[in-house]
């Protein structure tokens, strides 16, 4: 806001000073040409320009700073050693269950021999049930209505005593079974949630050092911005610096040479002999009437406007005046 006050005082300025100019007759053209061409008003432009881009720079370097504390905030020490501390505690738990799984694991394949040898057995027993009772059921069949003799019943009593006593032995080797397979899948029950435990146990280490080497990336990046947003604040407060105290080299004045003739100066011209008096040509003075009115009208367009710098021609109208 002050900068466009700042400019718009200057402008009132150019205003004023081109009127001046104008009432003094000094041609617009002319004033214009020489303040836009002065290199104090270039070097004001320079100034101002380079000011803004240090305000700039200097905030830019504000806010990078904010940045980075915000970051060094979130990537303390504490809150690293924090983390840790819980991916040192995962791992730890990751490390007993995949050791717990390991050795769970080495025990399945004896596990599943058992299982196999008592299948083995109980098929073996159940063959031999069954081969009995077919056994005595083909004698039966072969007595038919006849009265069997004492030889047939006593075979035909000892079969029944030998199925009895297979299916007792069936029956027990279906329990071994029975039991060897609860045990199979029991461990394998074990070693599968060891190794989900192992698995949860990782995802956690995996996200802990995620969040860790994210916030060490952000403190790095916020670091670096930081550092080049220094960098840019000290090129700008250079630049200003410089602009505010440019080094200006006065032209040399040219010296004629000596032997070189000088304009002779021109005379007014006589008034005609009927009067005796010094009276300029009628076309002069509507020449300076015509640039009066001109210089009204157009300084008070350009006093509006105010779209010159105002110190080349303030110093032309004050030495127009003097």
């Amino acid at each position: 806001m002050n900068d466009i006050l700042a400019r718009r005082a200057r402008r009132a300025t150019v205003g004023i000073a081109l009127s001046a100019a104008l009432v003094a007759g000094i041609a617009p053209v002319t004033a214009i040409a020489a303040e836009t061409s002065s290199p104090t008003g270039a070097v004001a432009l320079q100034t101002e320009d380079a000011a803004a881009a240090k305000e700039k720079a200097y905030a830019a370097m504000q806010e990078a700073l904010k940045t980075l504390e915000a970051a060094k905030v979130a990537a303390s020490p504490e809150k690293l050693a924090a983390i840790d501390d819980d991916i040192a505690a995962f791992q730890e738990i990751y490390d007993m269950v995949v050791t717990e799984a390991a050795k769970r694991r080495e025990r399945l394949p004896a596990m599943q021999a058992n299982v196999d040898a008592a299948q083995a057995k109980y098929d073996e027993a159940h063959s031999r049930t069954s081969g009995l009772q077919a056994e005595l059921d083909k004698a039966l069949e072969a007595l038919g209505d006849e009265e069997p003799s004492t030889a047939t019943k006593e075979h035909i009593k000892q079969l029944r005593r030998e199925i009895m006593s297979a299916e007792r032995r069936e029956k027990s080797c279906e329990d071994d079974l029975h039991s060897y397979r609860r045990r199979l899948e029991s461990q394998e029950r074990q070693v599968q949630d060891s190794e989900s435990e192992a698995e949860e146990a990782k995802a956690h280490i995996d996200e802990d050092i995620a969040k860790r080497d994210a916030l060490l990336d952000d403190l790095k990046k916020a670091q670096t911005a930081y550092d080049d947003a220094c960098k840019a604040y000290e090129e700008a407060k250079a630049a200003a610096d410089k602009a505010a105290s440019p080094e200006i080299t006065k032209p040399t004045e040219t010296t004629p040479p000596s032997g070189s003739a000088q304009p002779t100066e021109t005379t007014q011209p006589t008034g005609s002999s009927a009067t005796g008096k010094n009276t300029p040509p009628s076309s002069t003075k509507q020449a300076n009437s015509s640039s009066g009115k001109q210089a009204d009208t157009t300084a008070g367009k350009l006093a509006n406007t105010g779209d010159a710098a105002p110190s080349a021609i303030a110093l032309a109208a004050v030495a127009a005046a003097g």
